[in-house]
């Protein structure tokens, strides 16, 4: 079934062409590809080496009609060989995307090559436009970033106790990582580091910094790929010991490490609900396919259940909430309002939105929901997933509270309008 995407009244002509051409892409050059381009990876370990090949000339075909499309790199400046668009723009366009799991990776976003775009646009010097963005943006080199570490609650920075230490032009780093994320396949990583308070060198109040690591640095010693939902994976354990790189690797100011994170974190978040909006609306579509179709006590169809009508309604009133929800942050984002409990707020309600979307696409197809014929099975675990990264839900919780209260304590109530 292809994506139903039409104009959108509210939205104005850019935005609606960029997400018609998209979809256009996607539901003529993806959706009936989609086995090919992704199939094999379910058994990558016994795929044939023409399943491999064969798909990735398939990208590579795909990846060079986005780019004569001028749809290539929508996260980008124009200047880095991005489209350009605004915050909003670019969010329109994520759920598009998502509604084939992959497609964005076709469209040159693709995690964590994205957000290490985004940070080295904003923070990079020329030199290391030149030499590390310039390649990720053309797709020559992949990245990771590592900040997660094992023993230390990764929704609490403070707890980081990775270090990096001067030594005249160098920095020495040495610390404990895992998920790093594509650590098999980058070239470099940009590692979230402790680091002497630039403003007081003397004092224990340690500050992060954003240093841009090569793999191949002596001393990365690349542990394992960290197991997750009981499958390999390219979320590797590093342990840095003594890792020298040279001083102008450093991203930024010393000490401003934390903000970089949070510049990546809050706009990713939304991305990261605008697909899993896309996720959630080719979900609702294969449900409804199913109970069309699907016949059951004698010739009736699944839909003319009334538990399978609750399940229409419900995953309609899901999708709707999330999409909307994201919609309202985005906005705010975007004029410079504070976002930070609308952040929250949509980083715990869609994902959760999502597992129950999924839940009950699975529940219509059966077997075949758990199968790996079906996008169904991943999707529900990237809901699930997404409930940990960037924050587990509790955090935000706590966080949307502390916000609220907040204001009612400066005797302001929560205007809901705004």
């Amino acid at each position: 079934m292809a994506m139903n995407v039409r104009p959108v009244p509210a939205l104005d002509n850019e935005v609606n062409d960029i997400r018609l051409a998209a979809a256009e892409i996607v539901n003529s050059d993806i959706l009936p590809v989609e086995d090919a381009l992704w199939g094999w990876m379910s058994d990558s370990a016994n795929a044939p080496n023409t399943a491999r090949e064969d798909a990735r000339a398939l990208k590579v075909e795909i990846q060079d009609k986005v780019k004569q499309a001028g749809l290539w790199a929508p996260h980008l400046p124009k200047e880095f060989g991005g489209m350009g668009l605004s915050f909003m723009q670019h969010a329109y366009m994520n759920e598009v995307l998502a509604y084939s799991p992959g497609a964005a990776s076709l469209f040159g976003v693709v995690a964590p090559n994205s957000g290490n775009q985004k940070i080295l646009v904003k923070y990079g010097t020329p030199e290391q436009h030149e030499k590390w963005l310039k390649p990720l943006t053309e797709g020559t080199m992949q990245s990771g970033f590592s900040m997660t570490e094992p023993d230390n609650a990764g929704s609490d920075p403070r707890s980081i106790t990775t270090r990096a230490e001067l030594d005249g032009d160098e920095w020495v780093i040495n610390g404990h990582k895992w998920f790093t994320s594509n650590g098999y396949a980058a070239e470099f990583y940009i590692v979230m580091c402790r680091t002497a308070d630039p403003d007081d060198p003397g004092s224990s109040n340690d500050k992060m910094t954003q240093i841009i690591v090569p793999r191949e640095t002596p001393g990365v010693n690349i542990v394992r790929g960290v197991p997750v939902w009981g499958r390999a994976s390219s979320h590797c354990e590093i342990i840095y010991d003594n890792v020298r790189v040279p001083k102008e690797n450093q991203l930024g100011g010393t000490g401003t490490g934390h903000r970089a994170a949070q510049d990546r974190l809050g706009a990713g978040r939304v991305y990261h609900c605008m697909n899993s909006v896309g996720s959630m609306w080719r979900a609702f579509d294969l449900m409804i396919e199913r109970l069309m179709t699907r016949e059951v006590h004698g010739g009736e169809k699944l839909e003319s259940k009334q538990f399978m009508q609750g399940f229409v309604a419900d995953s309609y009133i899901d999708i709707q909430s999330a999409r909307l929800m994201t919609i309202h942050c985005a906005e705010k984002m975007e004029s410079g309002a504070d976002p930070r409990t609308d952040i929250s707020a949509i980083k715990i309600f869609v994902p959760e939105a999502m597992h129950r979307v999924v839940d009950r696409a699975i529940q219509v197809w059966g077997a075949a929901g758990v199968s790996g014929d079906l996008p169904l099975a991943s999707m529900y675990q990237s809901a699930r997933t997404l409930r940990l990264a960037d924050g587990p839900d509790e955090v935000h919780k706590i966080l949307i509270a502390k916000n609220i209260l907040k204001r009612y304590h400066a005797g302001e109530s929560w205007d809901f309008g705004n």
